[in-house]
């Protein structure tokens, strides 16, 4: 009996990912709030009412592809920020962390830099959160730098977020050179370390 459970939960599983999959093909051409869910489970082949057996609504599906694209990050960021022993490696690290998931995940990636301000409100909390999540990880790992010795926690968070808003851009940026030269993709690398490096430059001098 439970060999059977156990066959019919992975059996579960395995339709809700090929949900989650389908949808982001799908949304490589849409915004969430127009696409439907008929769209989803014809690209499937499963009746439309099997939808419901895993996401209340395409919203609940769309905060699934969040958790999905970002929550494996956070291992990764706080790797990056914790093994790095100065600044410009932390940049160096990051800005290639930030290119070589681009390179593998676009289109969670494209999803999230669309979504992140579009019509489906749970989904651009869900984003929001996870965000907030990132830049008080990054604000731990800041706090143990000697650079941030006598910085309020308003003041690290701020940071903290201005780095993470930073990642943002730079994700979309190499997002937009996908298909370019790699002379292309090398300029956004340079120009994302510049802009971090700037960010770091008035982190020395905030407190002057």
């Amino acid at each position: 009996m439970s060999h059977t459970l156990g066959i019919r939960q992975a059996q579960k599983q395995k339709t809700r990912q090929a949900l989650m999959d389908a949808a982001l093909v799908l949304l490589e051409e849409q915004s969430l709030s127009s696409l439907g869910l008929r769209e989803v489970t014809r690209a499937v082949g499963v009746a439309p009412t099997a939808f419901y057996r895993h996401f209340r609504s395409t919203a609940d599906l769309g905060v699934a592809l969040v958790e999905e694209a970002l929550g494996s990050l956070h291992p990764m960021i706080r790797t990056t920020v914790t093994t790095a022993d100065t600044s410009e490696e932390r940049i160096t690290r990051a800005v290639e962390l930030i290119a070589g998931h681009v390179t593998a995940y676009p289109a969670p990636v494209r999803f999230i830099a669309r979504e992140r301000h579009g019509g489906v409100q749970p989904v651009r909390e869900a984003i929001r959160d996870q965000l907030a999540r990132f830049a008080e990880e990054v604000k731990t790992e800041l706090a143990k730098d000697a650079e941030a010795e006598d910085w309020s926690d308003d003041d690290l968070l701020m940071l903290s977020h201005l780095y993470v808003d930073q990642m943002l851009i730079t994700a979309s940026l190499f997002l937009e050179a996908l298909e370019s030269p790699p002379e292309e993709r090398e300029r956004v690398s340079r120009l994302a370390a510049r802009q971090m490096r700037l960010i770091s430059i008035g982190r020395r001098h905030w407190l002057d």
